[in-house]
């Protein structure tokens, strides 16, 4: 009757111990399984200090700046609305011109032109008078140029010169050389104008 009692109690002690095992592992698997992983740690939050901010002279319609604060534990992040709307209702007040309005111009600040945009025409003056020479005085440097020949054409006659070794065909009108201009074309002489000297010259035909 003793042998059969101590197994009794052992049977028991073996079933409570049981019991206690399975309800631990039961509270386990809901802990992990039901509130899912740990959350990972987070990276702690770096806030950087505010620089100082002086105080000046607000426009018209609105307040003046305050100071903040100068740490970042002075800082207030929530957004005030009240500020915001003050500064939306800040108009333009310049004392300038608005760029964007045509009409902001004042009158009477453009200036007058100092000039016509299209000048007057320039009048021609006439050419001045001959030069008196007194009886002394040298005569006028012959023309360096010499009648060779002509050519007769349906635009007229024109006269063949020469300078140096220069052929220059000229018509009555034209200027050579910048100087001397062809008056008259005949068929033995041409009237050639100095009009650095105001001098006209009759130049004959070169004998062949």
């Amino acid at each position: 009757m003793r042998i059969g009692t101590e197994n009794r109690q052992k049977t028991i002690i073996a079933a409570i111990g049981g019991v206690l095992a399975l309800g631990a592992c039961v509270y386990l698997y809901e802990e992990l399984f039901a509130t899912g992983p740990a959350p990972a740690p987070q990276a702690p939050v770096v806030v950087a200090s505010a620089p100082v901010v002086t105080q000046v002279s607000g426009q018209a319609g609105g307040n003046a700046a305050k100071t903040v604060g100068k740490t970042s534990a002075a800082l207030d992040p929530t957004l005030h609305m009240e500020a915001m709307l003050v500064s939306e209702s800040v108009e333009y007040s310049g004392t300038g011109r608005n760029i964007f309005s045509a009409s902001s111009v004042p009158v009477g600040t453009i200036p007058e032109a100092i000039a016509a945009a299209r000048p007057k025409p320039v009048v021609a003056l006439p050419p001045p008078p001959p030069k008196t020479c007194p009886p002394d005085c040298p005569p006028p440097p012959p023309i360096p140029l010499k009648f060779f020949g002509f050519e007769t054409s349906a635009k007229g006659a024109r006269a063949v010169l020469l300078h140096d070794d220069d052929v220059i065909v000229a018509s009555a009108g034209d200027i050579v050389m910048r100087r001397y201009r062809v008056t008259a074309i005949n068929a033995k002489s041409i009237q050639v104008q100095d009009m650095q000297n105001n001098n006209t010259q009759m130049l004959p035909l070169l004998a062949n």
